[in-house]
Protein backbone atom coordinates (compact mmCIF):
# COMPACT_ATOMS: atom_id res chain seq x y z
CA UNK A 1 0.00 0.00 0.00
CA UNK A 2 1.27 3.44 -0.92
CA UNK A 3 2.15 5.82 1.93
CA UNK A 4 -0.20 8.84 2.12
CA UNK A 5 1.00 12.10 0.71
CA UNK A 6 1.60 14.75 3.39
CA UNK A 7 0.68 17.37 0.78
CA UNK A 8 -2.83 15.92 0.33
CA UNK A 9 -3.44 15.86 4.08
CA UNK A 10 -2.03 19.38 4.45
CA UNK A 11 -4.30 20.70 1.70
CA UNK A 12 -7.29 18.98 3.33
CA UNK A 13 -6.46 20.62 6.68
CA UNK A 14 -6.23 24.05 5.02
CA UNK A 15 -9.54 23.51 3.22
CA UNK A 16 -11.18 22.31 6.46
CA UNK A 17 -9.93 25.35 8.40
CA UNK A 18 -11.24 27.63 5.66
CA UNK A 19 -14.74 26.05 5.63
CA UNK A 20 -14.95 25.32 9.38
CA UNK A 21 -17.26 28.19 10.32
CA UNK A 22 -19.69 27.60 7.46
CA UNK A 23 -19.79 23.87 8.19
CA UNK A 24 -20.39 24.46 11.92
CA UNK A 25 -23.25 26.88 11.19
CA UNK A 26 -24.80 24.39 8.76
CA UNK A 27 -24.54 21.54 11.27
CA UNK A 28 -25.98 23.68 14.07
CA UNK A 29 -29.00 24.50 11.87
CA UNK A 30 -29.48 20.80 11.06
CA UNK A 31 -29.14 19.90 14.73
CA UNK A 32 -31.77 22.44 15.80
CA UNK A 33 -34.11 21.94 12.86
CA UNK A 34 -33.55 18.69 10.92
CA UNK A 35 -34.98 18.90 7.43
CA UNK A 36 -37.54 16.42 6.18
CA UNK A 37 -35.92 13.51 4.35
CA UNK A 38 -32.48 14.23 5.85
CA UNK A 39 -31.72 10.59 6.62
CA UNK A 40 -32.45 9.61 3.00
CA UNK A 41 -30.02 12.29 1.79
CA UNK A 42 -27.47 11.08 4.34
CA UNK A 43 -27.78 7.48 3.15
CA UNK A 44 -27.25 8.51 -0.49
CA UNK A 45 -24.34 10.83 0.29
CA UNK A 46 -22.68 8.29 2.57
CA UNK A 47 -22.49 5.74 -0.28
CA UNK A 48 -20.73 8.35 -2.43
CA UNK A 49 -18.39 9.37 0.39
CA UNK A 50 -17.18 5.81 1.01
CA UNK A 51 -16.77 5.19 -2.73
CA UNK A 52 -14.39 8.20 -2.81
CA UNK A 53 -12.61 7.68 0.52
CA UNK A 54 -9.78 5.34 1.48
CA UNK A 55 -9.08 5.71 5.19
CA UNK A 56 -5.70 3.98 4.82
CA UNK A 57 -4.42 6.93 2.77
CA UNK A 58 -5.18 9.24 5.68
CA UNK A 59 -5.53 7.79 9.21
CA UNK A 60 -5.67 11.37 10.45
CA UNK A 61 -8.18 10.33 13.10
CA UNK A 62 -5.60 7.95 14.61
CA UNK A 63 -2.84 10.52 14.24
CA UNK A 64 -4.63 13.47 15.82
CA UNK A 65 -7.50 12.17 17.98
CA UNK A 66 -8.01 9.61 20.71
CA UNK A 67 -10.92 7.27 21.22
CA UNK A 68 -12.66 6.96 24.54
CA UNK A 69 -12.34 3.47 26.00
CA UNK A 70 -15.45 1.87 27.48
CA UNK A 71 -15.09 -0.62 30.35
CA UNK A 72 -15.85 -3.35 27.82
CA UNK A 73 -13.09 -2.07 25.48
CA UNK A 74 -10.61 -1.97 28.35
CA UNK A 75 -11.33 -5.55 29.36
CA UNK A 76 -11.21 -6.90 25.79
CA UNK A 77 -8.02 -5.10 24.74
CA UNK A 78 -6.18 -5.70 28.03
CA UNK A 79 -7.07 -9.40 27.72
CA UNK A 80 -5.64 -9.44 24.21
CA UNK A 81 -2.30 -8.29 25.64
CA UNK A 82 -2.60 -10.68 28.62
CA UNK A 83 -2.62 -7.69 30.95
CA UNK A 84 -4.89 -6.57 33.72
CA UNK A 85 -7.12 -3.60 32.95
CA UNK A 86 -5.17 -1.55 35.50
CA UNK A 87 -1.83 -2.45 33.88
CA UNK A 88 -3.23 -1.56 30.43
CA UNK A 89 -4.46 1.82 31.69
CA UNK A 90 -1.17 2.54 33.41
CA UNK A 91 0.85 1.71 30.29
CA UNK A 92 -1.16 3.54 27.60
CA UNK A 93 -4.05 5.62 28.91
CA UNK A 94 -4.92 8.66 30.99
CA UNK A 95 -8.10 10.10 32.44
CA UNK A 96 -9.56 12.86 30.29
CA UNK A 97 -9.67 16.31 31.85
CA UNK A 98 -13.07 17.69 32.82
CA UNK A 99 -16.34 16.34 31.52
CA UNK A 100 -16.96 12.65 32.04
CA UNK A 101 -13.27 11.96 32.69
CA UNK A 102 -13.19 9.09 30.19
CA UNK A 103 -10.13 6.90 29.62
CA UNK A 104 -8.25 8.10 26.51
CA UNK A 105 -4.86 7.53 24.89
CA UNK A 106 -1.97 9.13 26.70
CA UNK A 107 -0.61 10.55 23.45
CA UNK A 108 -1.17 10.84 19.73
CA UNK A 109 -0.70 9.29 17.29
CA UNK A 110 -2.44 6.23 18.68
CA UNK A 111 -0.03 3.67 20.05
CA UNK A 112 -1.78 0.98 18.00
CA UNK A 113 -1.35 2.75 14.64
CA UNK A 114 1.37 1.45 12.32
CA UNK A 115 2.55 4.71 10.76
CA UNK A 116 4.11 2.95 7.76
CA UNK A 117 0.85 1.36 6.61
CA UNK A 118 -1.75 3.47 8.45
CA UNK A 119 -3.23 0.21 9.75
CA UNK A 120 -4.45 -0.48 13.27
CA UNK A 121 -2.52 -3.24 14.98
CA UNK A 122 -5.60 -4.17 17.06
CA UNK A 123 -8.21 -3.60 14.34
CA UNK A 124 -10.25 -6.74 15.17
CA UNK A 125 -10.58 -5.69 18.82
CA UNK A 126 -10.33 -1.89 18.48
CA UNK A 127 -12.36 0.37 20.77
CA UNK A 128 -16.04 0.79 19.91
CA UNK A 129 -15.39 4.51 19.38
CA UNK A 130 -12.92 3.64 16.59
CA UNK A 131 -15.20 1.02 15.05
CA UNK A 132 -18.01 3.56 14.70
CA UNK A 133 -15.88 6.47 13.51
CA UNK A 134 -16.75 8.84 11.84
CA UNK A 135 -20.38 8.05 12.71
CA UNK A 136 -21.76 9.23 9.36
CA UNK A 137 -24.71 6.91 8.81
CA UNK A 138 -26.22 7.27 12.26
CA UNK A 139 -29.06 9.68 12.99
CA UNK A 140 -27.16 12.54 11.41
CA UNK A 141 -28.82 15.48 13.15
CA UNK A 142 -28.32 13.83 16.56
CA UNK A 143 -24.60 13.42 15.80
CA UNK A 144 -24.15 16.97 14.47
CA UNK A 145 -22.12 17.92 17.55
CA UNK A 146 -19.72 15.06 16.76
CA UNK A 147 -19.50 16.03 13.09
CA UNK A 148 -18.61 19.60 14.12
CA UNK A 149 -15.53 18.16 15.83
CA UNK A 150 -14.69 15.61 13.13
CA UNK A 151 -15.05 17.85 10.07
CA UNK A 152 -11.58 19.30 10.65
CA UNK A 153 -9.75 15.99 10.96
CA UNK A 154 -11.73 13.56 8.82
CA UNK A 155 -11.93 13.94 5.03
CA UNK A 156 -14.95 11.59 4.96
CA UNK A 157 -16.87 13.81 7.39
CA UNK A 158 -15.81 16.90 5.46
CA UNK A 159 -17.03 15.35 2.21
CA UNK A 160 -20.32 14.26 3.78
CA UNK A 161 -21.08 17.73 5.14
CA UNK A 162 -20.07 19.31 1.83
CA UNK A 163 -22.39 16.97 -0.11
CA UNK A 164 -25.30 17.62 2.24
CA UNK A 165 -24.79 21.39 2.00
CA UNK A 166 -24.87 21.15 -1.80
CA UNK A 167 -27.97 18.93 -1.85
CA UNK A 168 -29.89 21.07 0.63
CA UNK A 169 -28.97 24.27 -1.21
CA UNK A 170 -30.62 22.98 -4.41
Amino acid sequence: MQKPSPVVLRSFRAKARHRKTAFRRFLTRLEKNPVRGLQTLVTQAEKEVWAETDCLTCANCCKTMTPTYTPRDLKRIAGHFAMTVDAFKKKWLKKERGGDRDWVNRSTPCQFLDLRSNKCSIYAIRPADCAGFPHLGKRFAEYAHIHKQNVECCPATFSMVEKLMQRLAD
